[in-house]
């Protein structure tokens, strides 16, 4: 099994075979965004953090939980100014 790198840059060929799909169900990913990639010359280019995001959300919900709460602690700390 190999292991996806998140600095790490992808085509989508790799990419499918990473998640062991076919072309038209990477293409369906691509156009509704659930992997977010870059264009670069009529080529697709997905960064290994996206198919960790894509294939482990729960990973991705606590990561936006711990910022949220940081978030809140700064505003509070810097409403006191």
């Amino acid at each position: 099994m190999t292991e996806i790198n998140p600095n790490e840059v992808y085509t989508t060929e790799e990419t499918r075979e990473l998640l062991k799909i076919s072309p038209s169900t990477m293409k369906r990913i691509l156009k509704r965004g659930l992997i977010r990639a870059n264009k670069l010359g009529g080529q697709y280019r997905i960064f290994g953090k996206e198919i960790l995001r894509a294939i482990s959300p729960s990973v991705e919900r606590k990561a936006v939980s711990k910022y949220q709460g940081l978030k809140k602690k700064l505003k509070s700390a810097v409403k006191g100014w």
